[in-house]
């Protein structure tokens, strides 16, 4: 059977009310984007774009006439290409906005590879960047021993039994951005997986966003999809209703780890 293409539900049909999900938390600084009744302009857009040389432009018709793929246009027009009215191109939008650094260092590296590979093929560093950029997040472990619990898919133990590791901030969500899993984000009920870059220690939120940065521009990092450690962000304490043990050991998406699976080591 064919997977069923995800719609985003209307502005004007949505709770206003989803968006104080911790998963916007890194957002609160663009809430009335979210909340007004109105989508922001492209204008409003641009102000809030860090680079002075990089805009977002409407996706029409005239645009995609240029023929340029979506990370060239980037590259060489400095253009971003929006769509009007749409959620997913929304978050792609505050992503820019909110860490351009990891967003800069996404679309260079897409470049290096176009440049090799053409733009009818694609390698599985490109395969990873694009899994980060529509579904990434990055995580802060202190202790190593959580970050073993976690490669074992030992998801009772993370989640459950670790609860206050959560809490205490010795796991951390340090930045949610993928844009398309904001967008899923905007139906509760969906039990959405995050593809998670680590920092280990004790850095603050800014700092992990630099470090994975500059892994990603130095291509220290996703080079190939199988380095993503999957999150079930529906596991993490406060993110979901329901949560216990057999919440843990019966819901899908919490996925018993693969045989002969091994995630690299955290930054």
């Amino acid at each position: 059977m064919a997977k069923r293409r995800f719609i985003a539900p209307s502005r004007s049909g949505l709770d206003a009310g989803v968006f104080a999900h911790p998963v916007f938390d890194g957002l609160a600084v663009f809430q009335d984007w979210l909340t007004s009744p109105t989508w922001p302009t492209p204008a409003q857009l641009n102000d809030a774009m860090p680079f002075a040389d990089k805009r977002f432009v409407q996706q029409d018709q005239t645009l995609i006439d240029d023929g340029l793929h979506y990370e060239v246009r980037i590259a060489e027009r400095h253009a971003i290409a929006t769509r009007a009215e749409n959620w997913h191109d929304l978050f792609n939008a505050m992503i820019w906005c909110r860490y351009p650094a990891i967003k800069q260092a996404l679309n260079a590296r897409q470049i290096a590879h176009i440049a090799t590979m053409g733009i009818a093929q694609r390698n599985r560093a490109q395969y990873a960047l694009t899994q980060f950029d529509e579904a990434g997040v990055i995580v802060r472990v202190r202790d190593p021993a959580l970050l073993a619990l976690w490669d074992r898919h030992d998801w009772s133990a993370l989640f459950h039994r670790h609860a206050s590791a959560w809490r205490s901030g010795d796991l951390r969500i340090a930045a949610v951005i993928g844009h398309a899993l904001l967008e899923h984000a905007l139906v509760p009920e969906l039990l959405l997986v995050g593809k998670c870059l680590v920092v280990q220690g004790d850095a603050d939120d800014e700092t992990c966003v630099a470090t994975v940065a500059g892994a990603i521009a130095e291509g220290r990092v996703l080079n190939d999809p199988q380095e993503l450690r999957p999150l079930p962000l529906a596991g993490i304490p406060g993110w979901y209703p329901g949560q216990s043990a057999a919440f843990y050991a019966g819901t899908e998406c919490f996925q018993p780890v693969r045989a002969g699976r091994a995630y690299p080591s955290p930054l």
